[in-house]
């Protein structure tokens, strides 16, 4: 296992799924996949083979992430990054990686896999005449064809399922991978048939599904027939051409959303390579947060839809803007004249067209008023009131008051208002109404039974290790808890550094309970002296459950806090914990004293009186010579 865990490097795993950047101290920085947030608080570092989030706290080593991400099991897992990184797995029945061993997953993808490559042999036969005629009358040749994966699902009932049973696929596999359906004999057949065939990948350029396009009139199925939800295909959590798109996304912080497979490709084949489509679903939260994700939220980034100039377009883009503020991107709507498609605007005016389509795209909440504005007759005072307050909600919802104060005096324009200040206020109005309702909302959701798990602390549920770690306990704020957590860091960092000083020191010199069991745990694992390759992972496999194993992470992980990490600095930490462990042991002796008072036992008290009497010369010595007293 170690070694498939090392020979994928963790920062190219991650890097799959979202944009990643120089954090310092050799660390990777991005915008977390598990959780929504605005600013990159998810890292990795390359070194250590660990990512941690300082946000929602989910962390560990590339096997942790690719299962979390994934939702696959410890085998699969396994299974997949080592045909990465082209290791051959031995079972302990024996033998070499068996079929029937392999995860559900696993075995999925590689059915798809299979089939993607049916689909295009396939492309070139007679029958599939039809489905390159089609190609040909959208622009599209065979490269166009080869660099997309298209192909063509036969017209009979079973072919696709007696290639892949020859493969050695079960019929249960083909069923559930949504290849195969039940007839009424109980017997499956092909689910697609007769139908021109685009590969859906994930983000990592695996096959997970497709979309299969109507040829023929005496097919009386949907025009578009897509994958069903299965355990590998959500079809609201993926973008068709997001493994094309994904790299030049994330370098030109633009992302171009499009409605289909033939809008994709056009754009494409015209230069622009940022486009992505959904999969027969709305643009929606969870394809918002796998772009959120390459584009980093940079101020600079742009989504750009791209919609029919029809009324059902313009729906879409409404509907659009109600997610818009989730992007801390400038998002722009892009309707070409006529209300073409891109693949239609590439075949009646070329490539240039598409790439000027895009180029001309209009801010999303000028297009949301400009179209609400439009279906209103405003030369008339019923119908400048009717589209105000149609209108004045949309600009109300515009979270920055300096751009909703811009766009409040655009919309008195449009409505052909004069008392431009009217508008303002009214917007105004309907902004302090929203933010007040939800001010109640939130207030009522504190005031529930449901608190936060980080505000419950360590006050609630049973005691444990885990619990330790959760609320304040660890404070912060502290100059004691903020030493006591770089010189853990330091021991899990620079393990050299604090070596072999550290090893000496008890774990009540530590005062966070949390910290405590960190400090255990590095004990166990052999100790800073003896840290030698797969330390780190030690120490993380020694921890008592997950909630330690997350900690050790994170300190793992987080940037030390002073820019020089020497010997110095190491030692600094290292005196400063334990003359605060000393002077807590003088405050408790001295307590002993006066609680013996004059009538004790003249020998306890002379032991007594020299315990303090050497712990007092050791904390000057400490504070005089600082490392070199330890």
């Amino acid at each position: 296992m170690k070694a498939v865990r090392d020979a994928v490097p963790i920062d190219a795993v991650v890097s799959e799924y979202l944009q990643l950047r120089n954090a310092g101290g050799g660390n990777l920085k991005g915008l977390c996949p598990f959780h929504d947030e605005k600013s990159p608080s998810f890292q990795v570092s390359p070194a250590k083979g660990l990512f941690y989030c300082f946000g929602c706290q989910e962390g560990g080593d590339t096997v942790d992430f690719v299962m979390k991400i994934d939702h696959l099991s410890f085998a699969e897992t396994i299974e997949r990054l080592a045909s990465q990184a082209g290791i051959t797995l031995r079972y302990e029945e024996g033998g070499y990686t068996p079929g029937r061993q392999q995860g559900e997953r696993i075995r999925l993808v590689e059915a798809h896999k299979h089939a993607a490559k049916f689909f295009v042999d396939q492309l070139d036969s007679p029958e599939a005449e039809i489905g390159r005629k089609f190609l040909a009358s959208r622009g599209f040749d065979q490269a166009a064809a080869q660099h997309f994966g298209v192909g063509y699902s036969p017209a009979g009932w079973d072919h696709l399922t007696r290639f892949l049973r020859g493969k050695g696929f079960s019929d249960k596999e083909l069923i559930l991978s949504g290849l195969a359906q039940d007839s009424r004999n109980g017997r499956p057949i092909d689910r697609f048939r007769g139908r021109l065939m685009w590969p859906i990948r994930d983000i990592t350029g695996e096959v997970i599904g497709f979309g299969a396009r109507k040829l023929r009139d005496d097919d009386n199925g949907p025009k578009y027939l897509n994958t069903p939800e299965t355990p590998l295909y959500r079809k609201s959590q993926v973008l068709y051409g997001i493994d094309l798109a994904k790299k030049d996304i994330a370098k030109s912080s633009r992302a171009v959303v499009v409605e289909g497979y033939t809008d994709v490709m056009a754009c494409h084949l015209a230069g622009v390579t940022t486009a992505i489509a959904t999969c027969g679903t709305a643009f929606a939260g969870d394809h918002i947060k796998i772009l959120r994700r390459l584009l980093m939220d940079n101020s600079g980034a742009k989504v750009i839809f791209t919609f029919d100039g029809d009324s059902a377009g313009q729906r879409a883009a409404l509907r659009a803007f109600e997610d818009d503020q989730k992007f801390a991107a400038s998002t722009k709507i892009a309707v070409s004249p006529g209300g073409m498609d891109p693949c239609e605007l590439r075949l009646a005016e070329g490539d240039d067209a598409v790439r000027r389509l895009v180029e001309e795209s209009t801010p999303l909440f000028e297009f949301a008023i400009r179209s609400v504005v439009g279906r209103h007759v405003v030369d008339e005072p019923e119908g400048q009131a009717a589209a105000l307050e149609e209108a004045a909600p949309i600009v109300a919802n515009i979270k920055d008051p300096s751009i909703r104060h811009q766009y409040a005096v655009r919309l008195a324009g449009l409505l052909g208002i004069l008392d431009t200040q009217f508008v303002v206020m009214r917007v105004g109005q309907l902004a302090r109404w929203a933010r007040e309702r939800g001010s109640q909302q939130r207030s009522g959701a504190r005031g529930g039974a449901q608190a936060p798990a980080r505000a419950a602390g360590a006050a609630q549920g049973p005691a444990g290790p885990a619990q330790a770690l959760r609320g304040p306990a660890l404070n912060l704020r502290s100059p004691v808890a903020l030493t006591e957590r770089e010189l853990l860091k330091l021991a899990l960092q620079r393990p050299e550094l604090v070596a072999p000083a550290f090893d000496a020191y008890g774990e009540d010199e530590f005062t966070a309970a949390p910290y405590v069991l960190v400090r255990r745990a590095i004990e166990e694992a052999g100790g800073v002296t003896a840290a030698t390759d797969g330390y780190l992972a030690r120490v993380r496999d020694v921890a008592p459950d997950d909630t330690v194993r997350s900690l050790i992470t994170e300190l793992a992980v987080e940037a030390i806090r002073n820019k020089n990490v020497d010997e110095v600095y190491a030692g600094i930490q290292l005196v400063q914990v334990r003359l605060r462990a000393v002077e807590r042991r003088i405050q408790e002796v001295q307590g002993s004293l006066i609680r013996l008072g004059s009538q004790a036992a003249p020998d306890h008290l002379s032991a007594v009186q020299n315990e303090l009497w050497v712990l007092e010369q050791y904390g000057r010595a400490l504070k005089d010579r600082g490392a070199a007293a330890l």
